[in-house]
């Protein structure tokens, strides 16, 4: 077993904040922690920490917010650390070679595939959209590419139809501190271990767009219902109503044939909104209506009977307007 390590970790959301949670609680020392500044959210737009931040100061951390690494000046801040380890998940910056060689030991690198599908922005997302029936999560060594370097460990979790990205988040975090400690309890042999990753399977996760959240009804019911999965809790999916912006929280396919136009109400009842697509039909059960809470579709039909109505038609990709 490895003697007890000094780790600096840099990372942002809460997915970044769970795995700094177990380290601060294991063996090991986090010396510092580096996390992207404060960013406006919310409808007031105030300044709001990230998860990372909240969790370094409650247990009084050293805390870094760089806008950049891209300076002597970070390399020296880096370096003053004395970390023999950097362990990196979801910071949200660009970590040049001159800092990734920095950390005594290695630079390691929490992602949330089985690498080398999946490199990117959002995988967890893509992997549901995809139809995947796994994914996992890998600890790589950071190289300057893009989650391109040698793989320590993968596990493995199954992905299945009631999946959102939410709750598949949920699953890999617990996953990835797990595989985490692994990895630095023997991390001298985990690092002679590694293995290079196969270029020839490789796919990219692609940072999720705003455009993206419109459902587009030519589509299949499978594929919308993957992509609404996908997108959940945030940013979510909607469609269009004349002017009303419905948010879908809960759905499910019903394979059936129709001869209705994409985007057209075929059922709406108490078991939900069924919506004809390019195929299928996809079964609405759970959404928001502007200015609401997420409802099932029966308590919404009770106070929106005279739109949600049969016959009725949803744009095919939602109003870019209202994107």
């Amino acid at each position: 077993m490895t003697a007890p390590l000094n780790i600096v970790f840099a990372g942002t959301p809460e997915f970044a904040a769970a795995h700094l949670t177990h380290l601060i609680a294991g063996p090991h020392r986090v010396v510092g922690v580096l996390t992207q500044p404060d960013r406006r959210a919310g409808r007031g737009k105030k300044l709001q920490p990230s998860a990372v931040k909240s969790v370094a100061l409650d247990a009084n951390i050293s805390l870094w917010q760089p806008d950049t690494l891209r300076d002597p000046a970070s390399e020296a801040q880096l370096a003053a650390y004395d970390a023999d380890v950097m362990v990196v998940v979801a910071y949200g910056l660009i970590l040049p070679a001159a800092i990734l060689a920095i950390p005594r030991i290695s630079c390691l690198n929490v992602h949330a595939s089985l690498l080398p599908r999946w490199r990117g922005a959002a995988p967890v997302q893509r992997a549901i959209e995809a139809g995947d029936r796994k994914t996992g999560v890998s600890i790589m060594v950071m190289e300057p590419g893009l989650d391109t370097g040698p793989v320590l460990l993968r596990k493995e979790v199954a992905i299945t139809d009631n999946h959102t990205g939410g709750t598949l988040l949920a699953e890999l975090e617990r996953v990835g501190t797990q595989a985490l400690t692994v990895c630095l309890t023997d991390i001298a042999s985990r690092l002679l271990s590694a293995q290079a990753q196969d270029e020839q399977q490789v796919t990219y996760a692609a940072k999720i767009e705003k455009a993206e959240t419109a459902i587009d009804w030519d589509l299949g019911a499978i594929e919308i219902d993957r992509k609404v999965r996908a997108l959940l809790p945030s940013p979510g999916c909607f469609t269009m109503l004349n002017d009303d912006r419905l948010k879908v929280w809960a759905a499910h396919v019903l394979d059936q044939a129709h001869d209705a136009a994409p985007g057209e109400i075929v059922s709406a009842n108490h078991d939900g909104l069924g919506v004809a697509c390019g195929e299928g039909v996809l079964v609405i059960t759970e959404a928001q209506m502007p200015g609401g809470k997420p409802q099932s579709v029966a308590a919404l039909l009770n106070g929106h009977q005279d739109k949600l109505k049969l016959g009725a038609q949803f744009t095919l990709t939602g109003n870019r307007a209202h994107v």
